[in-house]
């Protein structure tokens, strides 16, 4: 008898296992003990893995054995709102989604058929090693422009427009065979706070979120998408604790959206769940498929199996999430090794990016900025890209913001201010101090002429309307470094549209 009651542990062990995709560091793939613990996660019956950096090769190579080895498909997750290269070297890394925003014009059908190229081709490297679960699009609909974690990673913050884009990228994942996940339900735009730091609590009415943050995702789920992620977010007019632990927020996924794909867990790791215990156990009993992320998988499952065997988790919810996922890996096709053209997606990259810098406010008669005498170039935010900046092309007086003297005469100079901010996990802003929002403006009021120019968030722009040229660009890369450079020499013009508002 104890022998048989062993036996239905270790199966029910496995099953919970396949509840969970847990954590693969690609940077660890060569090393012997790493690639032996995972294996054992497979032969545990671990659902799948989210894959955080490595090396494009060994990615690939890693993943097939893995697949080989493991009795039913893997999921294969990975965060690539910006291509696979935002996570494997050697892949092509794609401008962000509000640059594709601001790049597209969605009336104009030469530009459609480069963001339908541009998701075609994320689809195709994410294939080639092996990710069969890419973790986008995000439909976060970002109302609050001091949003630290949302940000460039949304669309825009107009509903209509994040849910266009969103569509696109759910039809091209969908049909190339991958698990397209739309994110966060029920929408992480309009909080100021990174739940990856701590719970954000959305003070909106029901109304409110269905007639805005709800569309694109009412939408995605009539277009097909195949997994919905919910966000650790606490909206007290449906629920006061977080949307990952609601049966409310689960039961509106399922009940009044009509929702029949993977409903996934945000990562377990993040902060915003901090203190809060069962968190596991509570969100399968709140409706969740896949818990995504749990700090210690070999824990969780430990946890589950104590909480099924006291009753305080039912079988049933178990069997039902366990049929989803066999139902979707079911519909999983053999990954495809056929050869991926990096070259020609670095290429499309590099003219999205080219076709996305917007000019927001421009006064005649400064663009070009012909003797370099007279500019000055001031880097503000974060520094690590402005080591390495291509705007030290325009000029040898270059300053980092927070080195300047209180001597430096600009009387008769252009005062080029160039902001560099990453929208990042853990970070909790995205934006400038308020120091440095203060210099700057100093540097506008003593120069002859100021162009500021945003490299990342470009939100941070409202805050310098007397300025004399407001630039957006949305990302820190050197190839949007480059274009603004051209265009500041007066080869190149800028043909972005802003995708949000700035007051």
């Amino acid at each position: 008898m104890l022998t048989d009651k062993r036996i239905l542990n270790a199966a029910l062990e496995k099953r919970l296992y396949h509840l969970i995709i847990s954590r693969l560091d690609g940077e660890n793939i060569p090393i012997p003990e790493y690639q032996d613990r995972i294996f054992q996660l497979v032969r545990n019956g671990i659902g799948g893995f989210i894959i955080f950096g490595g090396k494009k090769e060994e990615v690939k190579h890693f993943v097939k054995t893995l697949q080989t080895i493991s009795e039913l498909p893997l999921f294969i997750a990975s965060d690539i709102e910006r291509g696979v290269g935002q996570q494997i070297q050697g892949s092509t890394l794609f401008p962000c989604q509000m640059s594709m925003a601001a790049a597209i014009d969605r009336s104009n059908p030469y530009d459609v058929g480069i963001l339908e190229e541009a998701i075609q081709s994320v689809a195709d490297e994410a294939e080639h090693v092996g990710i069969n679960m890419p973790l986008i699009p995000v439909l976060d609909v970002n109302q609050d422009p001091d949003n630290p974690i949302i940000c460039t990673r949304a669309f825009s913050d107009d509903p209509e427009v994040v849910t266009w884009f969103g569509l696109k990228y759910i039809k091209i994942l969908e049909e190339a065979g991958l698990v397209s996940c739309a994110k966060h339900f029920p929408g992480h735009g309009d909080t100021s706070i990174d739940s990856h730091v701590s719970l954000p609590v959305i003070n909106k009415s029901s109304e409110e979120l269905i007639s805005t943050d709800i569309v694109p995702f009412r939408s995605a789920i009539n277009q097909g998408v195949s997994s919905i992620m919910v966000g650790h977010l606490s909206i007290p007019a449906i629920d006061t604790i977080p949307a990952s632990l609601s049966r409310e927020i689960h039961s509106m996924l399922r009940s009044a959206l009509g929702f029949k794909g993977l409903i996934l867990t945000d990562a377990l790791t993040m902060h915003a769940l901090n203190d809060i215990p069962d968190v596991a156990v509570r969100c399968l009993n709140a409706g969740a498929d896949i818990l995504l992320h749990p700090a210690e998988p070999d824990e969780a499952v430990k946890t589950l199996l104590s909480a099924v065997l006291s009753g305080q988790l039912p079988e049933d919810r178990i069997d039902s999430a366990l049929t989803r996922i066999i139902n979707r890996k079911e519909k999983l096709r053999n990954t495809r090794m056929q050869e991926v053209d990096y070259q020609a997606h670095a290429r499309l990259s590099s003219q999205i990016t080219d076709k996305s810098v917007s000019l927001i406010k421009g006064v005649p008669g400064i663009v070009p900025v012909i003797n370099r005498e007279n500019i000055h170039i001031f880097m503000a935010g974060d520094e690590e890209p402005c080591l390495r900046s291509p705007l030290k092309d325009l000029s040898a007086n270059i300053w980092m913001l927070h080195e300047i003297g209180v001597n430096l005469d600009l009387h008769n100079t252009i005062a080029i201010v160039a902001i560099f901010t990453n929208v990042a996990a853990w970070k909790g802003s995205a934006g400038i101090s308020e120091n440095e929002k203060n210099r700057i403006r100093d540097l506008i009021r003593g120069s002859r002429k100021s162009i500021i120019i945003s490299f990342g968030n470009p939100y941070v722009l409202r805050h310098f309307p007397e300025s004399d040229v407001l630039v957006a660009a949305y990302e820190v890369t050197d190839q949007a470094q480059e274009t603004v450079v051209k265009w500041l020499k007066g080869s190149g013009g800028l043909e972005g549209r802003l995708p949000v508002r700035l007051s």
